[in-house]
């Protein structure tokens, strides 16, 4: 964030802090229970927001040299990620195009081909086939069109996106919504990856993400982990179409009222949130990054898995460093394990009580309600 919208985001928030106010909503927003149960609007999500959508798939910190991959199946397709002789990252669909086996699992370090587990066609980095078991007896092959199916695939400003569908494109102005000179002043290219965490819920993934866009329960349910460092009472909002920021100030922002505005670090003192539509939250955390990667799991509507990352401004090489990132993973594994998630999977069942037909988002929580009406106008959209 350049130091310009610092300032101004700055003043806003102290001058909020100061009088005891938020950002709210127009209106309160009834969103429906269905919405979390529905095995079909299940469907139609995944159809349209992970199939047809290009997500962010990765920062570029998890894919620092050639040879670098990743795996990632939770879209509903399994995708292979890895960055090519010429530093560009590659995607495609992690099928052998002989019998249909991944030729890829997890992720590596350097890898030079990929071989098929079945019968050990090879691949190259930039998806190329490069060699047949048997060639003489298998018989005729063209190899040029027999490669990986390659996906579309763009980087720019330490994000990855990726699209599932071989056919489509992807426009990173457009999906950002007018937020990326914004995303692009983080220098997220030069963030090191840390570590990651998949972590499996019996929780709608839209639930898992609504978890994070508002400061409203965290002088209730965080009291004893993060409330003594942020004030959940003062958010600021704004949308950039599909996608979202809300800023949640650490309680010692309220020292910049005695620095002059010039030498305001106001990142240092926030929890700065964004929603990069439909699946990724990344998380500002004054000296870090932190990812949630969320999708749907399984066949209905009840469950989601998140790849959860921390990336540090430089890589973790004393023991020192390593300790004090492993804390920070730590604290966070440990506020939504044991406080958030735990109440997120009673929510899951309470659902399907029929207790409510809905369930309601103040004024003083408008990220849930900008969030919920971008996903049905997408929905609506196909």
């Amino acid at each position: 964030m350049e130091q310009a919208m610092q300032i101004a985001l700055g003043r806003e928030i102290l001058s909020a802090m100061q009088a005891r106010r938020t950002a709210m909503a127009d209106s309160i927003y009834e969103n429906p229970v269905s919405d979390y149960i529905s095995p079909e609007q299940a469907a139609r999500e995944r159809q349209r927001l992970f199939h047809g959508h290009p997500l962010v798939m990765a920062l570029s910190g998890e894919l620092p040299a050639p040879g670098d991959f990743i795996t990632n199946d939770w879209s509903g397709k399994p995708i292979l990620l890895v960055r090519g002789d010429d530093g560009k990252v590659g995607a495609f669909l992690n099928v052998c195009r002989h019998r249909g086996t991944k030729v890829a699992q997890g992720c590596g370090r350097g890898q030079r081909s990929f071989v098929c587990p079945y019968h050990a066609w090879t691949y190259g980095r930039d998806g190329r086939l490069l060699g047949i078991t048997e060639n003489g007896r298998f018989g005729p092959l063209d190899r040029e069109t027999h490669g990986l199916r390659r996906l579309p695939v763009a980087e720019r400003d330490g994000l990855i996106w990726v699209l599932a569908d071989p056919a489509g494109s992807i426009d990173i102005d457009g999906l950002l919504g007018g937020l990326a000179p914004e995303i692009a002043a983080y220098g997220l290219d030069r963030y090191t990856h840390f570590e990651t965490r998949v972590l499996r819920r019996r929780m709608n993934w839209k639930l898992v993400v609504d978890t994070f866009l508002e400061g409203y329960h965290i002088q209730v349910l965080h009291k004893k982990t993060v409330a003594p460092l942020l004030d959940g009472s003062t958010i600021d909002f704004r949308p950039y179409g599909p996608n979202l920021r809300m800023t949640l100030p650490r309680w010692s922002i309220a020292g910049l009222r005695d620095q002059p505005e010039a030498e305001w670090d106001v990142l240092k003192h926030s929890a700065i949130i964004y929603v990069l539509f439909p699946n990724v939250v990344l998380i500002w955390q004054g000296d870090h990054v932190e990812t949630w990667h969320v999708y749907p799991a399984g066949d209905g509507a009840d469950e989601s898995v998140m790849h959860v990352s921390l990336y540090s401004p430089e890589p973790a090489s004393s023991e020192k460093a390593r300790e004090h990132w492993a804390k920070n993973m730590d604290l966070l594994m440990r506020t939504v394990e044991d406080e958030d998630f735990p109440l997120g999977e009673d929510i899951q069942r309470g659902f399907h009580s029929g207790a409510q037909d809905h369930i309601t988002f103040g004024r003083n929580e408008p990220c849930l309600a900008h969030y919920h009406r971008s996903i049905k106008e997408a929905l609506q959209s196909a």
